[in-house]
């Protein structure tokens, strides 16, 4: 019995044009290839249909896309201050709404209405409102009292109870003669008061600023020296006002956040 011949000649198999499988069957070959490489073509065309459809559920579902930048600068507005910070995380379109002087301004205003001194850094020209709220919320967490804090600002004076009794007497503060005394810082490093001071006697005075630093940067030891006096101890109080103190004598900033171009250092200080 004859077996059937292949239409493909012996060159044809020796070239690999054509092959046989298994059951005898002759295929071209390639083919095979083909059908593989079609399959994988169309199934990169369904993930990326896929991911694209999702995408387009996502932008569906983006308020700011939704509503309109408008809307969201409304929304953005009544939100704390916190809030919109985070939201200038979600995208480019989302940061160039939450950053808007429209939404910052009133921020400022809420952060500096109750507050004894506003930081110099953040009244600079030119600053954004979100730049300016930023470096106020940096310069209000400072604990290191500078040469400008010390002569930008007037300090009410008064002596501490554990002071002599000859010394509280001629104070105001504790005499309730009149208004607590005041000093002033000048930038040559000297000290005056009120001509009229009782206690300041018209002597001389000069102050210094003493900070010492660890291996790590960190504050060991900060403190205003005036005189020969025990070394005075500087607090900042939550309305960033300044108090520099001792066992016998009390400095206090007094308000002045009227002042147009701010108080305090030009350059953020850690």
């Amino acid at each position: 019995m004859t077996e059937p011949k292949s239409s493909c000649s012996k060159e044809y198999f020796e070239d690999g044009f054509c092959s046989s499988d298994d059951k005898g069957g002759i295929f071209e070959d390639g083919v095979e290839e083909k059908v593989k490489k079609k399959k994988k073509k169309e199934k990169k065309r369904n993930q990326q249909r896929i991911i694209s459809e999702e995408k387009g559920d996502n932008l569906m579902r983006d308020p700011l896309i939704l509503l309109g930048s408008d809307i969201m600068l409304m929304i953005l507005s009544c939100l704390d201050a916190r809030s919109v910070a985070l939201s200038l995380l979600v995208s480019r379109g989302w940061r160039a709404v939450a950053s808007s002087d429209n939404i910052w301004s009133s921020k400022c205003d809420e952060l500096w209405h109750d507050k004894a001194h506003l930081p110099r850094v953040a009244k600079m020209n030119g600053l954004s409102k979100l730049a300016a709220y930023s470096l106020s919320v940096m310069d209000g967490e400072r604990k290191r009292v500078t040469k400008e804090d010390l002569c930008d600002h007037a300090w009410e004076f008064h002596f501490t109870e554990a002071a002599p009794e000859y010394w509280r007497m001629l104070d105001p503060y504790w005499n309730g003669t009149g208004p607590p005394m005041r000093r002033y810082f000048l930038p040559d490093g000297s000290q005056t008061a009120e001509p009229d001071d009782k206690v300041w006697g018209g002597h001389e005075s000069c102050y210094s600023i003493v900070t010492s630093l660890l291996a790590d940067g960190k504050i060991r030891q900060h403190y205003v020296r005036i005189n020969r006096w025990p070394p005075m101890y500087v607090t900042r109080k939550n309305d960033w006002s300044w108090e520099i103190s001792n066992n016998l004598r009390i400095y206090r900033s007094i308000p002045d956040a009227d002042k147009e171009d701010g108080t305090g250092p030009l350059f953020l200080l850690y």
